[in-house]
């Protein structure tokens, strides 16, 4: 396995060789790329639907893009007056549509979004074990090849604008665009990066002279962060083909700006420098590369949390999908044999290279996956989820928070109901948002779906074609009988959820708020 820098900085090598285009409706695949091969050669190309049907294509070489930029026309202005930006978006009509239309032979269009939950417990249902339903879960839900290079297409028609104010930045993707646990149409989060100017003044310098650029001098980091993004938002704004809904946030704690950016389909999040969550992308990505059942589970929990209203996409008081990340990690590091290393550990394996101390915090962990021993556990999946649901269904929130760099339960440092220590940041919970109720909720559907899981027939569901497995776990549990979920917590019909009860001293639902405090 690659590097996570290195992944990172090929993909970025090869968005900066790619275009969009936007093709007519009835296009000739065969002609389009012989017609474009005569700039140069194609490394590889695919279609999808937006809003029309769109190209992506990546030649070998970057000067084939000069080659065609060369040939292409700006824009009539007959209605309204053009911003003259040589961007790598174009528009592709046909001269003779008659004439070529009869050409036409149907292409093939990359999916660029995952199916409906409804379709996919169709689909999981014909599956042979829970194991094989969360890997075709995975399957429907992960980012796609195709994808993943049109994010960093994204970001590189981004840096083409930065680069007019800042010649040596660089716009690169952080989060779940490329830690591994992206699903099919979440959002672009990029970060705008000085690094290349920052490194080069650390060089050692010969001669006579001590010698630096004239540079403005601003109070604050902070100051200069608002200041380059509010300057760079503006230009997206008023210049950028595509982007649109362009809102500039930079009282907040990490200053941004959000646009929608039309061409790719994406909504995009930019901000500057942001190194302590680039450490935590790699760390993901590190745990997502260590063994496929990571991220198998991963993806059904979060799945599982959307379909029972436990996350949201607005932000508020419910569990964010980085907090439930963090929580399958912690679940993973405690197995006996653990699946997945502490970030102590991981920190203990770390070379030269790989210490990072930022703002005062140790973001040191090893980046080569060849150094990381493989877990001897051989647990299945099936145990995995129903263990994982078991485990925090019957998890003592009140007193105890979670510690990835520990892998173990540690006194809460305070009284927020959920507390997941930051990996980096070792003085913020990153789940301070949650609120009581939220977490009451999520530990009643825990307890459900483990009962769900350790006492269903799957031979009778399969045989009666009803939803069994990660497919019945995936229908809200209130629709078939509201009461059921306060029968389970009252212990009716249940030994299981009885010992979890007599284990918290609970008798009845009224009083769960004592497991996971007031």
């Amino acid at each position: 396995k690659k590097t996570f820098t290195e992944v990172q900085k090929e993909r970025l090598e090869q968005a900066e060789r790619t275009i969009l285009i936007k093709c007519p409706p009835k296009i000739n695949e065969k002609k389009l790329l012989q017609y474009l091969s005569s700039h140069g050669n194609i490394n590889s190309h695919f279609f999808f639907e937006n809003h029309g049907i769109h190209a992506l294509i990546e030649f070998s070489e970057r000067n084939s893009i000069a080659s065609l930029q060369d040939v292409i026309g700006i824009p009539g202005a007959t209605e309204r007056h053009v911003v003259p930006f040589r961007s790598r978006l174009f528009t592709f009509t046909l001269k003779n549509p008659v004439s070529q239309a009869a050409a036409e032979t149907p292409i093939h269009l990359s999916p660029q979004s995952h199916i409906p939950v409804k379709d996919l417990i169709e689909k999981l249902c014909v599956a042979d074990s829970i194991s094989s339903q969360m890997y075709a879960l995975l399957n429907e839900y992960q980012l796609t090849e195709e994808n993943i290079k049109l994010r960093f297409l994204a970001c590189s028609l981004v840096r083409d604008f930065t680069r007019a104010y800042f010649p040596d930045s660089v716009v690169k993707p952080f989060g779940s665009s490329v830690n591994t646990f992206g699903k099919l149409g979440c959002d672009v989060d990029m970060f705008l990066d000085f690094h290349e100017t920052t490194k080069q003044a650390t060089k050692m310098k010969k001669g006579p002279f001590e010698m630096e650029y004239q540079m403005k001098r601003l109070p604050s980091e902070r100051l200069a962060t608002q200041k380059i993004l509010s300057v760079i938002g503006d230009c997206l704004d008023h210049f950028g083909p595509g982007c649109v809904s362009v809102q500039k946030i930079l009282n907040a704690r990490c200053p941004l700006v959000k646009f929608s950016h039309q061409p790719t389909g994406f909504l995009c999040d930019l901000s500057v420098s942001n190194s302590i969550a680039i450490r935590s992308s790699e760390l993901l990505y590190i745990y997502g590369c260590l063994d496929p059942r990571v991220r198998a589970l991963v993806f059904s929990v979060r799945c599982w949390a959307r379909v029972h209203g436990l996350t949201n996409s607005v932000p508020g008081a419910w569990i964010t999908n980085f907090s439930l990340t963090m929580m399958v990690m912690f679940f993973l590091q405690k197995r006996s044999p653990p699946i997945i290393p502490t970030l102590d550990q991981l920190r203990e394996l770390a070379g030269e290279k790989d210490k990072h101390i930022i703002g005062g915090y140790d973001c040191s962990f090893v980046s080569d996956l060849s150094k990381i021993n493989p877990t001897k556990n051989t647990e299945t999946l099936d145990v995995l989820l129903c263990d994982f649901f078991e485990y925090f269904g019957n998890f003592d929130f009140r007193k105890n928070s979670i510690n990835l760099r520990k892998g173990k339960e540690v006194n809460k440092p305070e009284s927020s109901p959920l507390y997941i220590w930051n990996p980096f940041e070792q003085d913020l919970n990153i789940s301070k948002n949650v609120n009581q109720p939220q977490l009451e909720k999520f530990v009643a559907l825990a307890r459900e779906s483990a009962w769900i899981l350790q006492k269903e027939d799957k031979t009778q569901r399969m045989v009666s074609k009803e939803p069994w497995g990660l497919a019945a776990l995936l229908i809200p549990f209130g629709k078939s009988n509201p009461n059921k979920i306060k029968s389970r917590m009252k212990g009716i019909g249940s030994e299981t959820i009885k010992s979890l009860l007599d284990s918290l001293k609970l008798s009845n639902v009224n009083n769960l708020q004592k497991a996971v405090g007031k």
